[in-house]
């Protein structure tokens, strides 16, 4: 039985997995259209040759002829739920003396919900989903270079009405813009260049304006090589590496003081309030997107300071950075540094039945313990974020198609998000006659996963 937390946690939990950005909002405007796409990895902004380049690097329009009708249907996320479906409408049209126009239409539904009250009693049913429109153009720059341009407008329906106390809705209206270039014969003959910065704009609020989230800005780099290139014959290797332009921050003391907030913006004591005394601030929050551009590269390696931890990880600590060491509470003659103690045999570890004692004082004071209550180091862990952390944000996709003629496609890839957890390999087929295409793409994962047994199918029509 569903409910309204359920819905939350569909919309969430598999899309912060899947893509490891929860700290971004609308994100399913990252869900990758087209089985030729599936079933290579997602490895497209460097191929970008039919009319899914509206989404996947609108640059690639700009040499394309003629006009073309695409859509795609898929079963989103089998593993998880069996009516979540995702819909891609997409279009293109070349103009001689203007360019190319195009667009894609994206729908996402989330099934139906239980709404209930805080007291669990039943209220009825709403369904939840998801929709974006894009408008795309592009345009040859030289005879092997082109430009390209979506502007967006996305509609996210959640819930109708805020959930217990809360007021306003569960819904949000952004726009957005993509940018693409593509650049063939780009420094070997068989080899093309592709970049994408896609979902530029203002962050995404629901109910509360200062709890908004940023728009999942992300930017790929795409490299497609040609490795046989023959009338009958055609196979290419494409690789794409995206990095999601987000950069967050858990609670961290950043002026080391030894405590999280008490300032206002302009630096005045304040207490219980969330800046620093240099107008920092020092609770969870992402930059603007005019930082993120820059800070997300660095963000998890050289910014920030001592995180302040609570029971489960980064946030809901104390507010204050250290405080607590070790000590043997056992009496076994070893500080075991993280070995809990069930000091009252009740067969449980409470947080209080530690190895932890409280160092008195004040931040900064001699003797003041660089540990919090649970045993977790507070004071200097910004000095184990390194570069790696930044490297393991990457998320690669490989992708390899055999073409026999114009007629036959053979296709297989392999997607892999370090910290997303998944590694996971794709297969597709592509047929193509009298302007008619059609594609098939499959995900293969372990069981249990979500994206397991993720069959995507799509329809091109040229005319």
């Amino acid at each position: 039985m569903k409910r309204i937390v359920m819905a939350l946690f569909i919309f969430l939990v598999p899309y912060s997995t899947l893509f490891a950005q929860s700290e971004a909002g609308a994100i399913f405007l990252l869900i990758a259209p087209g089985a030729r796409a599936g079933g290579m990895g997602e490895a497209q902004v460097a191929v970008a040759n039919d009319a899914y380049a509206s989404y996947w690097n609108p640059a690639g329009l700009g040499f394309l002829e003629g006009q073309e009708l695409a859509m795609m249907h898929v079963n989103w996320l089998p593993g998880l739920a069996d009516d979540l479906y995702y819909e891609f409408l997409a279009f293109r049209k070349k103009y001689p003396t203007l360019g190319t126009i195009g667009g894609h239409l994206i729908f996402l539904n989330l099934g139906e919900q239980i709404r209930t009250s805080e007291t669990g009693d039943e209220l009825g049913t709403f369904t939840s989903y998801m929709t974006a429109m894009s408008l795309s153009y592009s345009a040859l720059i030289s005879p092997t270079q082109s430009f390209g341009i979506n502007s967006k407008i996305s509609y996210q329906h959640l819930v109708e009405i805020g959930a217990g106390s809360e007021k306003g809705s569960g819904t949000s209206i952004d726009f957005g813009f993509d940018l693409g270039y593509l650049h063939k014969e780009w420094l070997l003959p068989n080899l093309t260049f592709g970049l994408n910065l896609s979902n530029l704009g203002p962050k995404v609020s629901f109910i509360d304006p200062d709890q908004a989230d940023p728009q999942p800005t992300n930017l790929t780099l795409g490299f497609n090589y040609a490795l046989v290139n023959g009338e009958y014959n055609k196979f290419n290797i494409v690789y794409d590496v995206d990095k999601l332009l987000v950069s967050s921050y858990p609670d961290m003391d950043w002026n080391g003081d030894g405590k999280i907030g008490g300032f206002d913006e302009y630096g005045n004591e304040s207490p219980g309030n969330d800046y620093n005394s240099d107008g920092k601030l020092e609770i969870a929050h992402t930059d603007p997107i005019y930082l993120a551009l820059f800070t997300s590269w660095v963000n998890d390696w050289l910014l920030g300071g001592d995180i302040d931890y609570g029971y489960s990880g980064p946030g809901n600590g104390d507010g204050i950075i250290g405080g607590y060491d070790w000590i043997d509470a056992d009496e076994d003659g070893n500080v075991d540094g993280g070995k809990w103690f069930d000091a009252d045999s009740n067969g449980i570890v409470d947080p209080g039945e530690n190895e932890m004692i409280s160092t008195g004082g004040d931040p900064g004071d001699p003797g003041w313990g660089d540990y919090n209550e649970y045993g977790v180091k507070e004071v200097g862990n910004a000095k184990s974020r390194s570069i790696s952390n930044e490297l393991d944000r990457l998320v690669h996709n490989i992708g390899m198609e055999y073409w026999y003629g114009k007629y036959f496609a053979i296709r297989t890839g392999f997607y892999y998000d370090k910290t997303g957890k998944i590694s996971n390999p794709t297969f597709g087929i592509g047929l193509r006659f009298a302007g008619y295409g059609f594609d098939f793409g499959y995900t293969y994962g372990e069981q249990g996963h979500p994206l397991t047994n993720t069959m995507r199918f799509s329809l091109n029509m040229e005319f």
